[in-house]
């Protein structure tokens, strides 16, 4: 084997053999297992002291400890009874290390786990399975970490450059190969296409099922929809009526942004790369309405220099003034996308939008993080603020206001309302964040006077009980004359008092959001990220 380097001022080209390095392969794999343990051990020893925020000490005490797997397993119901029209799998998606991190670790690392109850003729079974990622099926194999975090391997000068050099060497002796994928898979789900995708931002999609048994499996790395070394968002947006799945990746290098989308049958339509924007930000989501895309430039940079200084590449620009980005949902360049600037506003989630006044005004919901500088450190210091975003096509202007005075994240809707006015959203409260304390139902209608706090409906856990993001599940999902509330509102609570993990399944109309059914489960089920409810016509489909 060996490696080929082309000089462009040059004619000749340069070959380094590594046959050398290969023949020992084999003996390298064998002590991989030692190595890799005192390779970590030494970095970890030359880290400076870690802060709370990448210390696995802390970030993985309590339930966000992770959790072996777990086989399809027979719940039993506690409290009340499972809707008849909930039949269907609910499957949550999270950060869970396969091995515990000897050194630095963030909240947002870990590999991912899929938490699945599939509910049917009002019986339970759950199941939790890992993302069979090309990262998690390497280190299952070596049995030890190789693919370094993303957001916490670097902490300090010489740690941080220890650790590119381990990772170059074993780029460099075959040990991985980078272009394959490098992500844990460990943010959300889609539904799209008649395929079910586990999804993070650093990856491409994969492609799972739930099978008829309960269990959760993994088809692979869905590469058709990017190049090799390319990701795509955690966050597509599927319109209900035409199928279309809308998404993006973002880089850190130019094009830091290229928008695309997926027709009806899966395929990937050309991508348009988006030059106006002129550094790597952290886009994590955007919104999609029926002719426009809005996508959020915030004060979270990427720049890769700082690893040279020993610290994350992500860091907060205060000086920088935040930005609404938009372009045709139909664009077929970017030559009709225009920036406006909202000074202030951060948007990392992305609720819905839709467009009033004959298509001269965007309507987009979407919490707002406020105290920024918190957000990679200290999130529990931050108030995530709830905005409705109103913005004028012809003139490029932008009015706010907020419509509910909690923390509020993780905001979702009736998903045949994505794109479209809805009425309702329904969030997590922070308690703080990233803990989950209850659900609000927000009332936007209330939004379009100064009415203030919009907050219709609550539903808070008793104390030392914490849950996660709401799930809508309409009770008639084919009926058109349905109400848009007319539905259940789904999640995973745990009491840390007693260590016990439930489902539980409220009544999205009702004045308290009351709990119609709480299932106990057989596992702890972990904090985590974004969920998907499949109902059981599409589940046979998998």
């Amino acid at each position: 084997m060996s490696f080929i380097s082309y000089s462009p001022n040059a004619d000749t080209v340069i070959q380094y053999d590594y046959k050398e390095r290969i023949s020992n392969f084999a003996s390298l794999l064998a002590q991989e297992q030692s190595m890799a343990s005192q390779i970590h051990s030494e970095m970890a020893e030359g880290d400076p002291p870690l802060r709370p925020s990448i210390n696995p000490k802390h970030v993985l005490s309590g339930n966000f400890a992770p959790v072996d797997e777990l086989p399809p397993t027979a719940c039993s119901v506690v409290e009340g009874s499972l809707p008849p029209s909930l039949s269907g799998a609910y499957i949550r998606n999270g950060p869970n290390p396969q091995y515990i991190p000897r050194g630095p670790y963030h909240q947002f690392d870990g590999d991912g786990m899929l938490h699945s109850i599939t509910i049917s003729n009002g019986t339970a079974t759950f199941c939790s399975r890992f993302v069979k990622t090309y990262k998690y099926n390497l280190e299952r194999e070596i049995g030890s970490p190789v693919i370094e975090n993303l957001v916490s391997a670097f902490n300090g000068v010489p740690a941080s450059l220890a650790r590119c050099a381990v990772a170059l060497e074993r780029v460099l002796a075959g040990q991985y190969d980078p272009s394959r994928g490098i992500g844990g898979s460990n943010t959300s789900l889609a539904l799209f296409s008649g395929k079910l995708f586990a999804l993070g931002e650093s990856d491409l999609p994969y492609r799972v099922k739930v099978t008829s048994d309960g269990d959760i499996i993994t088809f692979g790395r869905h590469e058709s929809f990017g190049e090799p070394f390319t990701t795509m968002t955690a966050h597509p947006k599927i319109d209900p009526k035409t199928g279309e799945a809308f998404a993006f990746r973002h880089s850190i290098r130019s094009p830091f942004l290229t928008y695309f989308r997926l027709n009806a049958e899966g395929i990937k339509q050309p991508e348009i790369p988006i030059h106006s924007l002129k550094q790597s930000s952290l886009i994590h989501d955007f919104a999609v309405s029926q002719n426009y895309a809005v996508f959020p430039d915030t004060q979270i940079v990427i720049e890769p220099k700082e690893i040279l200084k020993g610290r994350p590449p992500l860091r907060i620009d205060p000086e920088k003034v935040s930005r609404l980005g938009i372009i045709p949902r139909y664009a077929e360049d970017e030559s009709g996308m225009w920036w406006v600037e909202v000074p202030g506003f951060n948007m990392m989630h992305a609720v819905n939008a839709w467009e009033e006044d004959g298509g001269d005004t965007i309507v987009m919901v979407a919490p707002n993080v406020l105290g920024v500088e918190h957000v990679l450190e200290r999130v529990d210091l931050i108030h995530s603020s709830m905005e409705r975003i109103e913005i004028n096509v012809s003139r490029k202007r932008v009015r706010r206001r907020w419509v509910s005075t909690r923390s509020l994240d993780f905001g979702v809707i009736n998903p045949a309302y994505v794109g479209k006015k809805n009425r309702y959203v329904y969030a997590a409260v922070g308690a703080p964040l990233p803990k989950i304390g209850g659900v609000v139902k927000i009332d936007l209608s209330l939004s379009t006077t100064d009415s203030g706090d919009c907050t219709v409906a609550s539903h808070l856990y008793p104390p030392g009980c914490y849950g996660g993001e709401p799930f809508f599940v309409a009770k008639e999902p084919d009926n058109p004359a349905a109400e848009e509330d007319d539905g259940y509102l789904v999640t995973f609570v745990h009491n840390e008092n007693m260590d016990e993990s439930k489902f539980i399944v409220m009544d999205a109309k009702s004045p308290n959001l009351e709990i119609v059914a709480a299932v106990k489960l057989p596992g702890r089920v972990p904090y985590g990220f974004h969920g998907i409810f499949v109902p059981e016509c599409e589940v046979q489909k998998l």
